[in-house]
């Protein structure tokens, strides 16, 4: 019994002297200003890779239907890039980005890009939805309306609370304005739920069985598990990042949360995305093809 216990103790010291070591590892990389620039940079390297990706797709996709305008398709990608190429300016800048004064400039140009990527990934709910209700012979007239009015909504709330975080800092306006983004995240995590879902089921029961369903059925499937696992994500570290310092994301001195927290949420849904959707729309005769008007 007596060696049992003393084999307990100590297998016991040793977990706790690793997990002392992991932590000691994780303060040494996040106080060091060496590894804050090398992990920032590698982020950006990572957002001008996407944001190359998702512009010489738009590139091909107008080679292809210059005739069609500003498709759908096409904004979606131009907002891909728009995102990713404002990210990878702001890891490049990251360092400088923080000694910039009043601070709510420092707010607005690390929470302008998430607040575009709702509106990216927004416009591909709003397009799912439009197939969904025109297979289903049902009016779309309010969801473009919609799609405008949510999103001008949740801008304009977000700009509220800069002007009151300009006028005043205050912690509890912190508070909101991370949960807000939660709530935000959490309701498209929830459009692509049920839009992404209803339009999965739909795809499922379709009687004609042929190679482009299966291909659009998983399509479907793919994008809709990945966009509404990376926002339930963001939504969850939002909240953390709300009330927990050592979650916060917005400070020099956490480069690996940030690395973690951006693959995670933005660049890996992205990649992936773009991926799944780089087929290009055939040239002539598309009635399910929709410009954005």
């Amino acid at each position: 019994m007596e060696e049992g216990s003393n084999s307990v103790e100590m297998a016991g010291a040793v977990i706790a002297f690793k997990l002392k070591e992991a932590s000691s590892w994780w303060q040494d990389i996040n106080e060091s200003p060496f590894w804050q620039d090398r992990i920032f940079h590698v982020l950006a390297a990572l957002y001008s890779i996407v944001a190359a990706v998702a512009l010489i797709q738009l590139i091909r996709i107008q080679l292809r239907v210059p005739e069609y305008g500003w498709t759908t398709q096409k904004v979606f990608h131009f907002l891909n890039f728009l995102v990713n190429g404002v990210r990878c300016l702001v890891f490049v800048f990251r360092r400088n980005i923080e000694s910039i004064h009043p601070s709510i400039f420092q707010h607005v140009l690390l929470d302008s890009p998430s607040l575009a990527f709702f509106t990216t990934y927004a416009l591909l709910v709003l397009f799912w939805a439009e197939i969904y209700y025109q297979a289903r012979a049902i009016s779309t007239d309010g969801l473009r309306p919609s799609f405008f009015t949510i999103n001008a909504v949740v801008y304009a709330i977000q700009i509220a609370m800069w002007l009151v975080l300009a006028w005043k800092t205050t912690p509890i306006v912190f508070i909101l304005s991370k949960m807000f983004f939660a709530g935000v995240s959490l309701f498209a995590a929830l459009g692509f739920l049920v839009y992404g879902g209803r339009l999965f089921l739909m795809l499922q029961r379709f009687p004609v069985e042929s190679k482009g369903r299966r291909k659009k059925l998983q399509e479907v499937g793919y994008v809709t598990t990945i966009c509404f696992s990376c926002f339930l994500v963001r939504c969850i570290m939002m909240c953390f990042n709300a009330f927990d310092e050592a979650a916060d994301l917005d400070v020099l001195d956490h480069p690996v949360l940030n690395f973690i927290y951006y693959l995670l949420v933005e660049i890996l849904p992205s990649s992936l995305v773009l991926f799944i959707l780089r087929k290009l729309p055939p040239k002539r005769g598309i009635t399910q093809y929709h410009p954005i008007r």
